[in-house]
Parts: structure tokens; sequence; C-alpha cells
């Protein structure tokens, strides 16, 4: 029988997989910042921003944030053919799928079980990346197609229709788990409650009476009600009943919840629904955002331009679209990732609302835009987007990360040796993240880098071990352990609870080393045009950009 088929996108370069060295996360001290909030707590802390490739930096995260993000935000570069004047046509929806599902699948990873993805995208890719992201999520977690009304007026140039909104897609880890939060009720919603008979229990709006059921589909809820003002007995309509059993009129009558009109005399009785015993505190979020609730281009430009006059960041989200998508899926406390960092938004709005963060950015902006922003936020200096709407008035921190060089490195004659650049305690933290262990050095055992269990360790050294040094391991391990040891070299090993691997042979073999890269540079063009050729030979690196 021939190959099982399948539906499914598939594009140029689709089966290749990039095979993603797990670096160490180096933090620049002097690049971080902290500020006590005004009642002198120290607010929000664990957040970070890491500047390097985005899919090198979401692997360096695996091992110690899988299953545990709250929400992913991701706004990628959209195709917009310009990036991409170099490609052929078919290459160029194939690079930008790869760049997506290779870093869409790190994120699916990182979220927790009742997490989502929300992810901005335009027509040009947006139902292409459904089709994609269907296979790593499923189908059934699709959740929404939010549409972003982006601008504020039509483009009276356009040649055919006038572009006036984004698409936000939503997808849920697990929607048999996942549950939006509510949002909050509007001064419009509310403006229809009011107290005319200065009710003790507040505010109120009448609601029908009847159902859409006829007298011959529900003959229980067609019986008479009286008008106590005017002594009137009065029938509803055969073809449209009232809503409520008998027994449960009378509890109504019993509670002074039937409004009979402003003077008492109505044909139908009405029911009072009060404010305050509204089932749900908030309302259901819809699909359609409009400008004028969560902002426009405009608005987040001119935030960009306040936070930044002299550079303003070209492509910005409004902060209210950030604070609408994180009041639906988050909670205070909640972890929030974006890959994608551009100027920042995701984290000076989470920062603001009470959520942790990590962002990442690979270019220059994430010094020249996003920390200067972050500073801002933190002093509470940043008087712009939802900062009255949160009341932020500063405190929290963040740290600031590089990714590590690469673990190996070609020596003079070519071959892979472990990089100078690693200090002991990096050398450990990376061989743990090649080898599956959770890296957390003891400070009572010296040979207890990390644990994969309860009594499995890993101890990592680049000395060469004699038999005598291997008998005071073990004897320190004991029974019932058992010690994983990444060396140099070694004698030959007799104990039972030692495992010995040689370094860097026991790893050389696990992924790609001594690429720090996994984007591709828009900025310079290639010598001739790119086609499916050169992809197939291995060249299928991926735009990075920005929000």
């Amino acid at each position: 029988m021939g190959r099982k088929q399948k539906l499914e996108l598939t594009w140029i370069g689709k089966e290749k997989r990039e095979r993603l060295e797990p670096r160490v996360l180096i933090e620049d001290e002097g690049m971080g910042h902290a500020a006590l909030a005004p009642d002198g707590s120290a607010g929000i802390t664990d957040n970070l921003l890491i500047k390097g490739d985005n899919l090198l930096a979401l692997k360096a995260l695996e091992a110690e944030y899988a299953g545990k993000v709250k929400c992913v935000y991701a706004d990628p570069p959209y195709n917009t053919g310009s990036a991409y004047q170099f490609y052929d046509d078919g290459v160029e929806h194939s690079l930008w799928l790869k760049l997506l599902r290779d870093r869409i699948s790190a994120l699916h990873h990182l979220l927790a079980d009742d997490g989502t993805l929300w992810i901005s995208l335009d027509d040009n890719e947006a139902h292409y990346f459904r089709v994609m992201a269907d296979e790593i999520f499923g189908r059934t977690n699709f959740i929404a197609n939010v549409v972003w009304q982006k601008r504020y007026a039509p483009s009276n140039d356009a040649l055919w229709l006038s572009d006036d909104h984004d698409h936000i897609l939503v997808y849920a880890k697990n929607r048999e788990i996942w549950r939006p939060n509510p949002l909050p009720r509007t001064s419009e919603q509310d403006k229809h409650y009011k107290n005319p008979d200065d009710d003790p229990r507040g505010r109120w709006m009448s609601d029908n009476y009847t159902c859409a059921k006829s007298a011959d589909e529900r003959p229980n809820l067609y019986y008479p009600i009286t008008n106590p003002n005017t002594d009137e007995e009065i029938y509803p309509s055969r073809s449209r009943v009232w809503a409520f059993e008998r027994a449960t009129h009378r509890i109504h009558v019993d509670e002074g919840r039937i409004y009979w009109g402003q003077n008492g005399t109505n044909k139908t009785p009405r029911l009072k629904k009060y404010l305050s015993g509204l089932r749900r505190p908030g309302r259901v979020p819809n699909t359609l955002w409009l400008y004028s609730d969560v902002g426009h281009t405009q608005d987040a430009k001119r935030e960009a331009s306040a936070l930044n006059p002299g550079r303003p960041f070209p492509t910005p989200k409004p902060e209210r679209l950030v604070e609408r998508i994180l009041t639906i899926s988050t909670n205070p406390g909640d972890l929030v990732i974006d890959s994608f960092a551009g100027s920042g938004t995701t984290g000076a709005v989470a920062h603001k609302m009470g959520r942790r963060w990590i962002m990442v950015e690979l270019g220059d902006h994430a010094d020249t835009h996003i920390v200067p922003r972050l500073n801002k936020v933190i002093d509470g200096a940043d008087p712009g987007g939802v900062t009255e709407a949160t009341g932020w008035q500063g405190g929290g921190s963040y740290r600031y990360f590089r990714l590590a060089p690469s673990l190996l490195e070609k020596d003079q004659w070519g071959q892979l040796v472990i990089s100078r650049n690693y200090k002991p305690e990096m050398l450990a933290e990376a061989v743990c993240k090649l080898m599956g262990f959770t890296y957390a050095p003891s400070q009572d055992h010296f040979w207890r880098h990390g644990h994969s269990t309860e009594a499995d360790f890993i101890y990592v050294t680049t000395q060469r071990l004699t038999h005598d040094a291997l008998r005071r391991l073990s004897h320190e391990v004991g029974e019932g352990r058992s010690l994983l040891v990444c060396c140099r070299a070694h004698d030959p090993n007799t104990f039972d609870n030692l495992t010995l691997r040689k370094i860097p042979q026991a790893v050389m073999a696990k992924c790609e080393w001594g690429r720090d890269d996994y984007s591709l540079n828009i900025q310079e063009a290639p010598s001739k045009p790119i086609t499916a050729a050169d992809l197939d030979d291995g060249d299928d690196d991926s735009v990075e950009a920005a929000e």
C-alpha cells in the first residue's frame, strides 16, 4: 500500500528541520534595571529581555520554561513581498512559512496546557499560516480569527480595496481547558441600567417577560397574570408565551421584580434585572475589535514617537491592543512571551498589568528602543499607552541576557573542540541541556551539577578522571543513586552507579554547532535570484524581524 495521505500545506524545504544547539544565557547585569514600586515593594521581578536570534533563544528557554507560558503574542514580519524581492514567488512563501513553522513549534512547546497563542498577520499570509498552524496545534484548537480595525480612515488611493484591518489568529494549547477572561463592562452597556423607583437593590433594567415558544409547545407557560395596579387579568400571546412557570412568577411578585411601566398600567409585565446580579461580571470577548476600543496604527506611532522622539519604531502596535489580548488570556502573575519583541510593546504592557514577561529581539533596537522604554515603565516615567487605564505608577525589574557562543568551535586543524569562551559553570550548564538534565548545581556536592530525577545526577569536568578519582566519586554517590560523568578522558569504568561519557565526543552529533543566526538578512541583496534549488541545498534561512 502507498503512503497514507493527509491534508496538509506543503512548501519548498518543509521537511528540513534545524538541529538547534540549546545555548546558555549569559546575563549582562549592567543592562538590567530595577526600581521599587510606590508602596515600597519589589513588584514583578521575574522578567527577561534576551538579545539574540529568537530561534536559538527559544531553544535556550526550553529546559526551564516548557509548559509554563500562559500567553504567546507574536507580531512577526508580514510577508509584504518587498522583503523578498530577490526571491522566486514560491520561495518567498516558503521562507516565510519556514520561519514561522520553526518558531511557532518552539513556542507551542513552551505554552502551558491552558495557554494561548495570539499572532498578528495581514492578508498576505494569514490564511497560509492557519493551515500550517493547524498541523502544530491541531485544527480543533483553533479559537478565532480576530479582526482588528487598524486604520481610522480608508485609504482613498487604494487601487482595489482599502486595507483597513489585520488578523489576530488565536490558538489554544488545549481548547477543552482554556477559557477566555471576560472583558470589563463598558459605560455604554451600563447606561441602560437605572433606578427610577429607588430600588434598594440598585440599578436595573427591564427585560422581556415572554419567550419564543407557543402555547401548544409549552402549555404550562400559558396562564393569566394580574396587574395589581389595574386588576386586569392578562394572557400572553398564544404564539409567544410567558418565559417563566407560575411558581417562578410568584417568586418574582414576592421579590418585587415585576415592572408594569412608569405609570403601572402596561399591558405586559417586564422583569427587573439588576446590574449587581448579572451572572457574568464582564462581557464576552468578540472577534471584531474596532480602533475606538483598542487603538489604531496612528495611535501606536504616536506612542512610539513619545517614547523615542528622535528615532521612533516604524511598525509598533498600540498598547491598548496588547492590553486587550492579555486581559482575555492572562491573569496577574502569569507569564507572557514575545519572541518578535520589536519596540517592546508586549513587555511594557505586561509589566503595567502585573504579568511576568520574556521578550527576545535580535536587532539593535533591543538596546536603542526596548531598554529605554522598559526603564521608563519601571521608573514610572511612561505616562502614555495604558498607564492611566492600568493605574501604573512604576516598580519591578528585568534581567538582560545574551546568547552564549556555541559550545564547540573548530581548532586550527578544523576539529571541534570546547570553546575557549566557556567557563566551568557555563560548560556544566551547556552539557546539562544537551544531555537532558536540569542544571541545578549543589552547594554541598561538587559532583552534582544537575539532575534528571531525584536519584539521577550529572557531573561535568574537563579533567581526565583516573580510576582512583572514579572510585571516590562512586563512593560519594552511594547506592540507590546514579551519576552521569562527562569528562575529557577517563580510565576504564568498573562502577555500577557511574556512567562515563567523553566530551566533546558525546555531544558532537546532537546539533549544529557554530551557527549564531537563523534569520535571513533582508537588508543585503543576494548576488543572484534565489530559487528552490538553493533551498534544497540547505540555504533556507528565514526572515527575523520585529513587531
